[in-house]
């Protein structure tokens, strides 16, 4: 097994509950870890035998260019399309949203974090 992680990509993206935050946008931060069954490129070193990381980037680079109320929503996406994309034995994806306006003191990001288990129905 191998564990595939893309930290800290930061997006400009229209997220929120309210229309303002959703019409204005503001500054995202998406963390990938994706769980491979096994790991053949650690043998071969040939890219066709591993994950392609600028190809995970461009799928969560697509999910958050999509318009969403809620950070839980934003995150079901993108877990749901790497594990399509993907031979994955699970994903874990957290996505915050930097400096939201919670109506107190500054917080420095509010985040969300799922993996495939989450996004089983029983």
């Amino acid at each position: 097994m191998a564990t595939i992680a893309l930290k800290d990509m930061k997006f400009y993206a229209h997220h929120g509950c309210f229309d303002e935050e959703r019409l204005i946008g503001t500054f995202f931060m998406v963390d990938v870890e994706m769980y491979t069954p096994d790991c053949p490129a650690a043998l071969t070193d040939q890219l066709e035998d591993a994950v392609d990381y600028s190809h995970v980037y461009q799928i969560i680079s697509r999910e958050m260019s999509v318009s969403s109320r809620l950070l839980e929503h934003v995150a079901g996406r993108i877990v749901l399309s790497l594990t399509r994309s993907f031979e994955l034995s699970d994903c874990r994806v957290t996505v915050s949203k930097l400096s939201p306006a919670l109506g107190g003191e500054e917080v420095g990001r509010a985040s969300v974090t799922l993996t495939m288990k989450d996004l089983q129905h029983e």
